[in-house]
């Protein structure tokens, strides 16, 4: 029920940001940090007046790393985002307000991942060993977001940005190996990077 409400949300946000940019300025972005996780990802951002756009990026990893070894980091994000931009639309300084929904089957990996989080959530475990674990589940996130973007060539921008915020999350755990035994169900709050990006974006108009 809250995942419909969510995409149901911003659906409507997108469409809206739609109607409202018409004719004003449209950007079409990737972002190259994302890509390093070997994600194809792609966002639009519309211009809602001067000094306000409305973002909707989006991910999806549908990969399979190592058949053999089970590796994988599946998934797929979808992420809203509504700025403030300090001085003109697209340039400059901006903060804003973002949203995040993921599915994913992550597990087997050939490296540790750092923890970022800060749990919230009394007695909960903590992130498991991905080396030999795999998390199956959905989490949900809203933050703040810090940015800035300038123009590098014509139609062309870069953007750096970076977010902070709360999570809530179930998963289920099982040993990474392929029909891996279940281990256990873990739902969670915690605060952590809600989007990091640098990303090209070309001004469609």
């Amino acid at each position: 029920m809250l995942m419909k409400r969510y995409l149901i949300i911003a659906v409507l946000a997108f469409l809206a940001s739609m109607g409202s940019a018409s004719a004003q300025k449209v950007a079409v972005k990737t972002n190259a940090l994302y890509w390093a996780t070997a994600t194809p990802n792609l966002g639009f951002e519309f211009a809602l007046g001067e000094r306000w756009t409305f973002e909707l990026e989006g991910g999806y990893n549908p990969w399979m790393l190592n058949a053999e070894k089970n590796m994988k980091m599946k998934h797929w994000l979808v992420s809203p985002e509504f700025r403030y931009w300090f001085c003109n639309s697209f340039q400059g300084h901006f903060i804003g307000i973002n949203g995040n929904y993921t599915q994913f089957n992550i597990g087997g990996l050939p490296f540790e991942i750092p923890s970022l989080f800060i749990d919230l959530t009394k007695d909960a475990p903590g992130i498991p060993d991905l080396q030999t674990s795999r998390i199956q589940g959905w989490a949900v996130g809203a933050g703040l977001t810090y940015g800035y973007a300038f123009p590098i060539a014509r139609r062309w921008n870069l953007e750096f940005t970076a977010g902070f915020g709360w999570w809530y999350t179930v998963y289920d755990q099982y040993e990474s190996r392929k029909c891996g035994l279940f281990q256990q169900t873990v739902e969670k709050h915690a605060l952590g990077p809600t989007t990091l990006g640098i990303s090209f974006i070309y001004m469609i108009k």
